[in-house]
């Protein structure tokens, strides 16, 4: 059985997800779904446990050899991806429950539907981000990309609809570029293995149809991931999303674009091809920084707070495209790592932010009056949540952002370092917003506000204390990330 991990790493969700659709909608669909989840967690802990024992894992489906049958190949990189993905997978569906049947726009009859396509989503990603054949990463992608525009489009506000329709344009554009660049290498190749295109592409590298290929992959995952200006899917589809769609998306949908990213540009085309020859950070840095800096301020003005989140996560993701384009072992760091710590810090937020919501309605500021009171143990959650995206010292953020910082240094780029620290301190003032409304203000007369129920409370508080942990303990989130990083860029570990 150990040596199927990797198949069973997807497989499990998949069959999990049409069983799911059987089932009545209930409590027997959602102990279900959470089984699938939470196997897929640790299966991903032992995958990972494998690599930093042995090394990368090579897995032929069917027993094929590569390129006639399909690889997966785990390595540092990708192992730490899967335990991202499940974890978050994994505590998420065991904080849906109440969220699922009080806050969607199901009718409970069609609720265990709700189920299936989440563990298709979770199947597509972790499909994603295990495979080794090129191709596959499309197929996984779409399977992803769809079931997450019906998840989007469960919201109660009407606007949900919008948003899924919106994000379906723009990631049926994606997809399209994805898959004409993964096509023009095929041509110039005659393979889909990703270790056979690693060899084969330096043989044809100075052809039109290869620049063209890698011309198409980056817009077609730079749309995936987010990045500005390809970002203007994401705020609308964080927002009216239930908040166990948000919470679940944005801790692991971007984070898996982005390893696309990384996998195709570092891993097939090369680094030296890919930042030497078609100088990619000239365009990615630039971009990454206007991000930042514009996301953050744009943050700022928001009265809805996942509105206000979504445009920080935009921010965010400005800083792991940063990080890549140092090209440096630190920068790569400090951008593997950040996946992994953003991931916690929007988990818990967004989580915290489905607590208000389950209690107040909305979560907005105009609503949110009084709440720090009313609501300690979720407010605290979503503090701690804060102060990690802040970046402040004990929490995992800070981690991420130090190393940047350092990385930035280490190329002498100073004003980056500085916009690094002042994109910080505009994060102050937007969660700052928040926490004035919620402590600082008196609640609306007559209105009563309890606690939100431990069924949503343990799962968000795992995530707010995983950031103050991996702030203290970072063997994992900056330690594999280095590992990572160094694999990346083939320098001696």
């Amino acid at each position: 059985m150990i040596a199927h991990l990797p198949a069973l790493q997807v497989v499990i969700p998949l069959i999990a997800a049409p069983l799911c659709a059987l089932l009545p909608a209930g409590r027997a669909v959602w102990l279900a779904a959470m089984a699938a989840s939470w196997l897929a967690f640790l299966i991903a802990v032992l995958l990972l446990d494998q690599v930093l024992a042995h090394g990368p894992i090579s897995y032929l489906m069917g027993g094929w050899p590569v390129p006639w049958g399909i690889e997966y190949r785990v390595d540092a990189l990708n192992a730490y991806l899967l335990l991202i993905v499940a974890a978050i997978g994994a505590v998420v569906m065991t904080f849906g429950r109440v969220i699922v049947e009080q806050r969607i726009r199901l009718p409970e009859s069609k609720q265990s539907w709700f189920y299936t396509t989440y563990l298709l989503c979770l199947t597509g990603l972790l499909g994603i981000t295990v495979t080794g054949d090129a191709f596959n990463v499309f197929v996984f992608l779409e399977i992803s990309a769809l079931s997450s525009y019906v998840l989007i489009s469960t919201g109660r506000d009407r606007r949900a609809l919008g948003a899924a329709y919106q994000y379906l344009i723009m990631g049926t554009i994606g997809a399209t570029f994805i898959l004409i660049g993964i096509g023009l290498l095929y041509v110039m190749t005659g393979t889909l293995n990703m270790g056979d295109l690693a060899a084969r592409i330096p043989g044809v590298a100075g052809t039109r149809t290869v620049r063209a290929a890698f011309a198409f992959l980056t817009i077609g995952v730079s749309l995936k991931l987010a990045l500005f200006p390809l970002h203007l899917w994401l705020p609308n589809a964080y927002a009216y999303a239930p908040s166990v769609v948000t919470a679940f998306l944005a801790a692991t949908a971007t984070k898996v674009a982005v390893y696309v990213l990384l996998r195709f540009f570092f891993t097939i085309f090369g680094a030296r091809f890919s930042f030497e020859t078609m100088q990619l950070d000239k365009i990615l840095l630039p971009l990454a920084l206007v991000g930042i800096f514009s996301a953050s301020v744009v943050a700022i003005f928001q009265s809805n707070v996942k509105r206000m989140l979504a445009y920080s996560s935009v921010a965010q993701i400005g800083y792991m495209i940063l990080g890549i384009s140092l090209v440096s072992v630190t920068g790569l760091t400090a951008a593997i790592s950040h996946l992994f710590n953003h991931a916690l810090m929007k988990g818990a937020l967004f989580m915290a932010l489905g607590c208000v919501s389950f209690r107040v309605g909305a979560a907005r500021l105009d609503r949110m009056a009084g709440v720090g009171r009313a609501m300690p143990w979720t407010m605290g959650a979503f503090v701690i949540g804060g102060l990690s995206l802040i970046g402040v010292p004990l929490t995992a953020g800070f981690v991420s952002k130090w190393y940047l910082i350092v990385g930035a240094l280490e190329k002498g780029w100073w004003p980056v370092a500085v916009l690094v620290l002042v994109t910080s301190l505009l994060a102050v003032i937007y969660i700052w917003r928040v926490v004035e409304v919620a402590y600082f203000k008196p609640a609306p007369e007559g209105r009563v506000v309890r606690e939100a129920p431990l069924a949503l409370l343990v799962p968000t508080w795992a995530l707010a204390l995983a950031n103050l942990y991996f702030g203290l303990d970072t063997s994992l989130n900056a330690g594999v990330a280095r590992l990572a990083a160094q694999s990346l860029l083939g320098v001696n570990q």
